[in-house]
C-alpha cells in the first residue's frame, strides 16, 4: 500500500509526511491547557492532534487505583487516572475548538468503550498504543468502525506485531515504530526498524517519537517514515510523566521545519546540471564545460 486517506488528506508515498502533536495527557486536566497546545500544534503545521481515552474502571483494577499515590488530584492513582480523563463535556469543547482553528483531532482508545466514546465525534482515524497491541478483542472491535488505524508498536516483539497486523488486516494500516521508554535514550530508538517494517508487512509506517531532541525524529522521515508523531507541551519541567519527553513550543516549531525543509530536499534522485549552477561551472571551470 502506497498511500491512504486519513480525513481529507493523503498520507504515504508522493506525499507530505504527516505530522502528529500528541497532547496525550499532557494537559493535566485542564481544557484551556488543551487549546494553547493545539495553538503551538496548528502554528507550527502539524496535521493533527493526538488525545488519549481510557475507561478507567476498565483499564485498571481497583486494587490499582486504591493504590497511594501523590498527585495534583488526591492521595491515590485512581485520583490521578480520573483527574488526567477528559469527559465528554471536555471533548466537545476539544472538537468544536479544533474545527475552528481547522485541524482534525483522534485519540488513542485502551478499550472498546473508549472507541465508542470517541467515535462519537468525526475522527479521521483510530490510534492503538503501544501498551494495547496485544488486545486483539481492541483491535477487532476498533476495526469495526471503519477508519484508518494507527498500530503503534512500542514494547512488543515482532511475533506480537506479526499477531497484530493479522487481526487489523493491512487495509487502511499504519504501523508506528516506537521505543516504549520515557524519554527514550538514543541507542534505544532502532529507526531502521521503519524500512524493516515497511518490507515486513507491505503497509505504511510512521514513528512515534519519545526522545528529547528533534534529529531522530527527521532522520525518521528521511527513512520513510510517512506519519511523525511527537508529544508536545507547554514546559518539559511540567509535572507528568510524559512531559520530559515532550516536545515545548519551540521544538515543536523546529521539527516541523525541519521536515519539510528535508523534503524538498530529497528530489528525484536523477543528476542534472542545474540552471543555477550554470554560471559558477562558466566561471570555476577550465575544461569540459
Amino acid at each position: 500500500m502506497s498511500e491512504i486517506k486519513v480525513g481529507n488528506k493523503m498520507v504515504g508515498d508522493g506525499h507530505p509526511c504527516y505530522l502528529i502533536a500528541e497532547i496525550g495527557i499532557n494537559h493535566n486536566g485542564d481544557v484551556s491547557l488543551a487549546k494553547k497546545l493545539i495553538s503551538v500544534a496548528v502554528a507550527a503545521g502539524f496535521d493533527a492532534i493526538k488525545f488519549q481515552k481510557r475507561t478507567i474502571d476498565v483499564v485498571y483494577t481497583k486494587e490499582e487505583l486504591a493504590k497511594p499515590r501523590e498527585n495534583p488530584f488526591g492521595p491515590t492513582n485512581g485520583d490521578l487516572k480520573r483527574g488526567l480523563e477528559f469527559g465528554l463535556d471536555a471533548y466537545r469543547e476539544i472538537d468544536h475548538y479544533c474545527k475552528e482553528v481547522n485541524i482534525p483531532w483522534f485519540a488513542s482508545c485502551w478499550d472498546e468503550q473508549a472507541v465508542d466514546f470517541i467515535s462519537q465525534f468525526d475522527v479521521p482515524c483510530y490510534k492503538i498504543a503501544s501498551a494495547s497491541l496485544t488486545d486483539d478483542s481492541l483491535l477487532r472491535y476498533t476495526r469495526t468502525k471503519g477508519k484508518p488505524v494507527i498500530l503503534s508498536t512500542g514494547m512488543s516483539t515482532i511475533e506480537q506485531i506479526d499477531k497484530a497486523v493479522r487481526i487489523l488486516g493491512k487495509e487502511n494500516l499504519l504501523v508506528m515504530h516506537a521505543s516504549s521508554t520515557y524519554p527514550a535514550n538514543y541507542d534505544e530508538l532502532n529507526l531502521k526498524c521503519i524500512p524493516m517494517l515497511r518490507e515486513r508487512y507491505g503497509v505504511l509506517v510512521g514513528y512515534s517519537g519519545h526522545e528529547t531532541g528533534l534529529a531522530s525524529s527527521v532522520a525518521a522521515a528521511v527513512l520513510g517514515a510517512s506519519m511523525v508523531e511527537r508529544h508536545v507541551t507547554m514546559n518539559r519541567a511540567s509535572w507528568g510523566s510524559d512531559q520530559a519527553a515532550s516536545l515545548e513550543p519551540s521544538g515543536t516549531m523546529r521539527l516541523a521545519r525541519d521536515i519539510r525543509l528535508v523534503e524538498q530536499s530529497m528530489g528525484d534522485g536523477v543528476k542534472r546540471l542545474l540552471p543555477r549552477e550554470v554560471p559558477i561551472m562558466d566561471k570555476l571551470r577550465r575544461i569540459g564545460k
